[in-house]
This record gives C-alpha cells, structure tokens and sequence, in this order.
C-alpha cells in the first residue's frame, strides 16, 4: 500500500530529501502494510487518479499534478501550470483514426482547466478565465465527451470545445456529477440531485435538458455513486450527506431504501 505524507510548505530535513522512503515491518498502530511513502507534495493531497497498470496521478492544494511509477515509487513528471489548488481531476482517453492516448484534465481555483500529456508531461489544452471556478468532473467515455460542473454544467468535446452549457441556479454550484443510462447524469447541487439528459436534435447540436430534481435531502449531498459497479445497464446510485446514505432507482426516481 502507498501511504502519502501530506506535509506543509516549510523546507523538508536531510533525512526527508528522497521521494521514495522505505517502511520497516513493525507497525503497531497501522494493521496494514505500508511499503512506500511517495513525496513530493507540498500541501495536502485531494485526488489520487489511476492512469494506467503502472502510473497513477496525485493532485490537491498545492497546485501540482504528479505523475508516479505504482511499482516503484519513483516520482516521473511534474505538472505545473495552475497558480492555485487543483479542484478536479479525471483521466479522459483521446481517440482518433490510429491512436488511443489517456490525458488528464485539471480543474483549478484559478478558474482554468487543463489538458495534460501524462508521457510528456506537456500541457496540450487550457481554458481559462471560466466564470467561476470547477469543481468536479464527469468523462462520458462511449460520446468522446466530458463534463464540468460548478456555478454551471458545461459539456465538452475531446478538443476542448464547449458544445452546451446550462446554468445553475444553487448557491453552491455542483459538487457532484455521475453517469447514468440512456444520456442522462445526475448532478448534485446542495440538497437536491437533478437528473439531465443530454440530446443530439435534428441539427445536430447538443443540448442538455433537465428532467427532474430530487429534494428529499434535508442537508447538503456530499457525493454521489453508483451502486452496481461499471456497466451503463445499471439504474442504482447513492447520495451521501453527513449521517445519511440514500439509494435511488434511475427508472423510478425514488428512494428504494
């Protein structure tokens, strides 16, 4: 297991100069097993992605997005270019008629969002100046596009292009978005979760369209999952607040327990 140390700003010692630091086999107070700390990080960590079998990628307050080696430890890109935490982070795969290539998207506080190389290390796309900052993001892998939500629910293409937004009316902006059947997402904004399909009319342009809003919250959604796993056939999520886990039927739009 890799454990990160989440330290502060201040100038590491001597003996913390390596990125990779060894862990003995006494460990009383932790039943696991710890075999490597990675570090690098200069303020807390928020995301952990997976890139592929052997490289993962960690984002948080510090700005940076580290590309590191699972198998050894080693620390093999940094990715600089936001002044301010890092928000959000997905992996997206970018396709055309040969290749199939994983990038990493970055949101900010600075209000930007990045498109980044993970081989390179090279930032390919940015957006900036939004006008407000991201807070979470949804790949929909099977339509080559992607989703971004905060004061507003944006959806993009692969190139970075913004085929339709939708604003949002919630003082807190969502802070949650999931993939559900039939072009639809569920999106969770303070207590209510709101469900939009996403369409492709006559002419050919995207849009999104709300469904319905689920209200039976009495405090803010903290996140949300789905309950089933990975296929697109499955119609069960959960929302979680503090003290409080409620699962839906897609179908149904009710609570089924």
């Amino acid at each position: 297991m890799l454990r990160w140390i989440l330290g502060s700003r201040e100038a590491q010692s001597a003996l913390e100069k390596s990125s990779v630091l060894c862990i003995g086999e006494e460990q009383p107070q932790n039943c696991f097993t710890e075999l490597q700390v990675l570090k690098g990080h200069f303020d807390i960590v928020r995301f952990l992605v997976q890139i592929d079998d052997f490289r993962c990628a960690s984002a948080g307050d510090d700005g940076l997005v580290l590309v590191w080696n699972t198998e050894t430890g080693e620390k093999l890109l940094e990715l600089r270019g936001h002044s301010q935490q890092i928000t959000a982070i997905t992996t997206f795969k970018c396709r055309n008629a040969l290749t199939t290539q994983t990038m990493l998207i970055t949101a900010s506080s600075d209000r930007s969002l990045s498109l980044w190389d993970p081989d390179t290390g090279n930032r390919v796309q940015t957006i900036a100046d939004l006008h407000s900052s991201v807070k979470c993001l949804l790949v929909l892998e099977r339509l080559c596009l992607w989703l971004s939500g905060g004061e507003e629910l944006c959806v993009w293409n692969q190139d970075f292009q913004l085929q339709c937004h939708q604003p949002n009316p919630s003082d807190t902006g969502i802070i949650a978005l999931i993939e559900l059947p039939k072009n639809c997402v569920a999106a969770a904004m303070d207590k209510e979760i709101v469900i939009y399909r996403l369409t492709v009319p006559a002419d050919s342009v995207l849009c999104l369209t709300e469904m319905q809003r689920l209200s039976d919250h009495r405090d803010q959604i903290r996140a949300l999952i789905n309950v089933n796993g990975k296929t697109l056939n499955e119609n069960v999520f959960c929302s979680f607040r503090t003290g409080e886990v409620r699962i839906k039927d897609f179908f149904f739009l009710s609570p089924v327990s």
